[in-house]
């Protein structure tokens, strides 16, 4: 290496050493006045706090903050702080009062967005205590919650105004027998309607709320399948539907008879709602790997690729024209799933249009949730 060479290296390295060492000066004094702005016995104790907890500098940085804060996406060991967080601070320091709000944080390499709730109290002139906690799941619990009183809303109207309807066509041709007849036939149809529809929102809102699954027993899945099929002839019987199973395995699951009766029973049902007259239904029972799989085959009208993904939802709907024609509710399928999920287990679907559809009930087997 010539001498010019080993000049500039050496100058090089006086210049990094130099920029090290104002660096590690630079940070061991920002640890200094934050030991000094937050003492050791308040760090213990926002370090033990469940909630995220910061203490916020009037520089819009945090002069520490716990674990839960940082996994919260709020704030760094640094003090680099959310512009969001720093900005609730700087607005409660202005009206000298406690301010509260959410903030929108994206979090992880996919950008997935968290609501998190954070309250602000101004210490003093110089630091702010911020408390933050994660209120994504309660903010989708509560718009599930709003949903499903609008849906239930709109879908008890649809029933209750065709009878009334229907109530007044009877007055007007009360001297008519076959008129009133005919009314009254559409009546009994439109209340089976309104029957079915409350006890499916009674159904789906006890199984949302954990509290369904209560007598476990050991159950052949072949008998529950059987059950369900009997459930389901005269709605087959009526559009001359053959219902055929494949029950050659007979392998065992632990759950609620009852509740599992009425999930395969909604798949049966609704496979013949879809399915044209004189099609056939296929009832299947397999078990792989300790996984029970009970299929449901039809040669109906099949659904949409865009419609695939949406149709376990409360009051979906694919075709609403041809569900009011066979009394679905849209609740059926989503039941099969809340069935399914307090089972450990889950409802799948392939289907075509003009070909037919297979849904899927996977269950742990008996060995699996023994263990």
């Amino acid at each position: 290496m010539t001498p010019v060479a080993w000049a500039v290296a050496a100058v090089a390295f006086g210049v990094g050493t130099l920029v090290g060492a104002l660096l590690l000066r630079r940070k061991a004094k920002q640890e200094v006045v934050a030991r000094t702005l937050v003492p050791h016995r308040t760090r213990q104790i926002v370090s033990a706090l469940q909630p995220g907890a910061i203490v916020v500098r009037t520089d819009g940085r945090a002069a520490y903050s716990n674990h839960a804060s940082a996994s919260l996406g709020l704030a760094r060991p640094d003090g680099a702080l959310h512009e969001g967080v720093a900005d609730i601070a700087r607005r409660a320091w202005q009206r000298g009062e406690t301010l509260e709000e959410d903030v929108e944080v994206k979090r992880g390499v996919l950008g997935n967005v968290s609501i998190v709730h954070v309250r602000v109290v101004p210490l003093d002139e110089e630091l702010a205590l911020a408390i933050a906690n994660d209120n994504t799941e309660a903010r989708a619990a509560e718009q599930t919650r709003r949903e499903f009183a609008v849906n239930v809303s709109h879908e008890l109207k649809t029933p209750i105004g065709a009878m009334s309807l229907l109530a007044e066509n009877i007055e007007d041709a009360a001297e008519d027998t076959e008129l009133v007849r005919q009314f009254a036939g559409k009546m009994r149809r439109e209340a089976r309607r309104l029957t079915k529809l409350i006890q499916e929102i009674i159904q789906i809102s006890r199984l949302q709320g954990g509290e369904s699954v209560l007598d476990h027993e050991e159950l052949d899945v072949a008998s529950v399948v059987h059950e369900a099929i009997e459930g389901a002839r005269l709605a087959a019987e009526t559009k001359n539907i053959s219902l055929v199973t494949d029950l050659r395995e007979r392998p065992e699951v632990l759950g609620d008879r009852d509740l599992l009766v009425m999930a395969v029973r909604n798949l049966i049902e609704n496979a013949v709602a879809y399915s044209d007259p004189g099609s056939r239904v296929t009832i299947s029972v397999g078990s792989r790997d300790e996984v029970v799989s009970i299929a449901v085959l039809d040669q109906g009208i099949g659904i949409d690729a865009k419609d695939q993904e949406r149709i376990f939802e409360r009051f979906y709907r694919a075709d609403p024209a041809r569900a009011r024609d066979t009394g679905g509710t849209g609740l059926g399928l989503s039941i099969v799933k809340h069935v399914a999920l307090q089972h450990g287990g889950t409802v799948s679907v392939w289907s075509q249009p003009a070909v037919g559809s297979t849904f899927t009930l996977t269950l742990p087997g008996f060995e699996e949730a023994a263990a």
